[in-house]
């Protein structure tokens, strides 16, 4: 593992290539992976690349040290900083995700900001210690960073509305029962469970991963109506590329396919 920029192991953020998966770690374990400024903009950093490379098709985010991220570095917030790129959000990332599939694998706790960074991610595979919550309204804040407007999309209203309200934190089991946990593993397997879960999509065609995230974030407020002949614009391509050939010949020739992104 690599840090994103500079000097070895002196940066908040890392980042490690496993074949066709980018692992971004976030890395100041002393203070439970809390989020700076300066790992926001290697986040953005790393975010740039993994869209960029077409070598890469998928990414984990995790957390060094045995946590996820408590949210952001409070010490630095009193101060006048507050760890988000304009335009991206927290962590670079909130705001503005990327366009390949990106996979959260989260150990311990991920709070505040830390867990509006995983509703921010595509999938989230969770050890069964983890715990998330929303303590903004405790310090008496709010859950600005995607919180408010991601966790009732993804859960139910009600349950939203509690979390949120409360302030409280709820268990990987509980993630798993609403919506915003795809698997729940054992304590220190959730990073090998979610690179392999990452290897697994990044198998497919690249075009058609593109494709598919993008509808499936595009049609939230499309009119019922107009789904269908929308998503077109988004499908089309992907049906007269070459690699849709190639699938097609690979499947018929029982061997693995050649993507070329084209």
């Amino acid at each position: 593992m690599s840090p994103a920029a500079n000097a070895p192991g002196a940066e908040p953020l890392l980042t490690e290539v496993r074949g066709e998966v980018l692992v971004i770690t976030l890395h100041r374990p002393e203070a439970k992976n809390a989020a700076t400024l300066r790992m926001a903009e290697l986040m953005a950093e790393a975010l740039d690349r993994l869209d960029a490379d077409p070598a890469l098709q998928a990414a984990v985010l995790t957390g060094a040290g045995g946590t996820f991220c408590a949210g952001m570095d409070l010490k630095a917030f009193v101060q006048g900083e507050r760890p988000r790129v304009e335009g991206r959000g927290f962590l670079a990332l909130t705001e503005r995700p990327p366009a390949k599939p990106l996979i959260a694998a989260v150990e311990g706790h991920a709070l505040a900001g830390g867990f509006e960074t995983v509703l921010a991610c595509d999938l989230v595979v969770a050890g069964r210690g983890a715990r998330f919550g929303l303590p903004e309204v405790k310090r008496g804040l709010v859950a600005a960073a995607g919180g408010l407007l991601l966790l009732p999309r993804v859960t139910h209203r009600a349950v939203a509305l509690e979390m949120i309200l409360t302030g409280d934190m709820y268990d990987a089991e509980f993630g798993r029962a609403n919506g915003f946990v795809n698997r729940v593993v054992e304590d220190g397997q959730a990073l090998t469970a979610a690179v392999e879960l990452a290897e697994r999509i990044a198998r497919n065609g690249p075009l058609a991963l593109a494709a598919s995230k993008r509808v499936i974030e595009a049609s939230a407020d499309w009119p019922a109506h107009e789904r269908f002949a929308r998503q077109k614009e988004f499908i089309d391509p992907v049906f007269d590329s070459e690699d849709a050939r190639e699938g097609a010949r690979a499947f018929a020739e029982k061997r693995p396919p050649r993507w070329t992104g084209r």
